[in-house]
């Protein structure tokens, strides 16, 4: 059974509030790991539905370089959200990185974008077609 996925983060605090204000999850635990001096925290979407996410922040790493996107070892993570072009138009408002405006898979799919989170974490955003419905 799949559990959770983790990435790092440089900031904490800045890392639960994207994911909770424009993802809607959900903080579920927060705490501190000093056998590797970092923190971690989990986070969920608020029904408990899909896998959980997990940010470490690893206080002595001072660099958070992404590979440039042919180069990523870790290509990335996906979300569904209800509303494509509310979720777009917050992020590109609050200055989030939009890498591939919102496309339609096929004449009736999915439609889906591409954001980076703060810390450059490539994201998948999927709005399904009964989404809005």
């Amino acid at each position: 059974m799949f559990v959770h996925a983790s990435i790092r983060t440089s900031n904490m605090d800045r890392s639960i509030d994207f994911y909770m204000r424009f993802l809607g999850l959900k903080l579920v635990s927060r705490r501190e790991i000093p056998q590797n001096n970092a923190e971690i925290a989990f986070l969920r979407d608020p029904e408990g539905k899909g896998a959980t996410l997990e940010l470490t922040w690893y206080r002595n790493q001072k660099k958070f370089i992404q590979a440039e996107y042919e180069n990523r070892v870790f290509d990335h993570i996906a979300f569904e959200v209800k509303d494509m072009q509310q979720t777009i138009e917050a992020m590109r408002k609050a200055g989030v990185n939009i890498t591939d405006e919102p496309f339609r898979l096929g004449a009736t799919g999915s439609l889906i974008a591409f954001v980076e989170d703060p810390d450059g974490t490539l994201i998948e955003l999927i709005e399904k077609p009964e989404a809005k419905k």
